[in-house]
């Protein structure tokens, strides 16, 4: 991609989504969305941020309610105190009470890297909130379990 001739369309969709916050157990998270419809929600890798999918967003937001959520830690949201705030219950009570915040009941969930393994434990513990399950890059966690625990070189490179 030519990114001079580009660089309107990169930016544009940064300059129209709206921003948002919401509180989940103590920590005040960061969104932007774009769009009307049904819910998409959009949970970033490591070690990016909402921006990461901007492509997406544009393309989805003339169906959908886009939204991306920045993680815990990472742009505008906050950093929990400890490591126990990152356990992956709480951060999948921050997609739920993203969809509470919103409004919403249900949503398409999709995850790359990081965000794809938060997404197969927030389809996994809230199957009433999740209408379509999307994931890229990252197996089911029961088989990525089994390949970890039987592959020392994958498990070296999942360290991060």
């Amino acid at each position: 991609m030519n990114l001079a001739k580009n660089w309107p369309l990169l930016h544009s969709v940064a300059r129209r989504v709206q921003g948002g916050f919401f509180e989940n157990d103590g920590i005040r998270l960061h969104y932007v969305t774009l769009g009307e419809g049904p819910l998409v929600v959009l949970i970033h890798g490591f070690p990016e941020f909402w921006y990461s999918w901007r492509h997406q967003i544009e393309a989805l937001s003339a169906n959908y309610q886009v939204v991306a959520i920045d993680q815990r830690g990472f742009n505008e949201s906050g950093r929990p105190a400890s490591t126990d705030g990152y356990r992956v219950e709480r951060l999948v009570e921050d997609v739920a009470a993203l969809m509470q915040h919103l409004g919403r009941k249900q949503a398409v969930i999709v995850g790359h890297d990081a965000g794809a393994w938060l997404a197969w434990h927030f389809a996994a513990i809230h199957p009433e909130l999740t209408d379509r399950l999307i994931i890229l890059s990252v197996p089911h966690p029961n088989a990525l379990r089994e390949e970890l625990l039987e592959r020392g070189e994958q498990y070296k490179a999942s360290e991060y």
